[in-house]
């Protein structure tokens, strides 16, 4: 438990160390230090500081996890994760995004981070299993990619709900595979765009 602890306060001190200001475009620079989700173009968002230290601290990172993020964004998220992961495969669907992501945390002197411009709702099975998963969009379920490409003993964590409002899941798989779920609260994210993202799981189970 006392590693946890430490790991704990070890994440706290980073969050208030980095400046958030580093990922966001000028025109909202003055408001960085507020505890809201910000534009960052293309109809996505940079997430409320709060509601990422609290998705950093549920994922139990440690330096030797192997983590898949979907939606790389502004690479807010990204830089906790690299910070406190072995190594991160971080996917994004808008070029323009995963562009400014790459430099931005290139000028951080993040090396461990490798980045892909495509579906995320896909994984990244190049690479896979992974040691935990964290999604930056609300599905209506968990796209069965990520579930596949979850190690055994790993951690997922996504919004899952309607487009309005949707509930932070913890899934944990266990060693015999099964899987539980446990609810961190209510969010609201961006949609999950690709082949099972919002109005299309049907389509991908045809």
């Amino acid at each position: 438990m006392k590693r946890v602890a430490d790991s704990s306060s070890e994440i706290i001190r980073f969050f208030h160390r980095l400046d958030r200001r580093h990922f966001i475009d000028d025109d909202y620079k003055n408001m960085a230090d507020c505890d809201q989700a910000l534009p960052i173009g293309f109809g996505q968002t940079i997430s409320q500081p709060s509601l990422v230290l609290e998705m950093t601290l549920a994922l139990e990172l440690n330096k030797k996890c192997r983590v898949l993020e979907i939606g790389t964004g502004s690479g807010y998220q990204t830089a906790f994760l690299a910070e406190f992961a072995a190594e991160v495969f971080s996917m994004e669907l808008i070029p323009e995004l995963s562009k400014k992501a790459q430099s931005r945390l290139k000028e951080l002197g993040y090396r461990n981070i490798n980045f892909q411009i495509g579906d995320g709702s896909q994984g990244w099975p190049e690479f896979a299993p992974y040691d935990r998963i964290i999604a930056a969009a609300g599905a209506a379920s968990i796209p069965p990619p990520l579930l596949e490409q979850l190690k055994v003993g790993g951690i997922m964590l996504l919004p899952l709900g309607p487009p309005s409002m949707q509930e932070l899941i913890l899934v944990k798989k266990g060693e015999d595979g099964k899987l539980s779920q446990e609810s961190q609260g209510e969010v609201r994210f961006v949609e999950f765009k690709g082949d099972y993202g919002w109005g299309m799981q049907d389509k991908a189970s045809d």
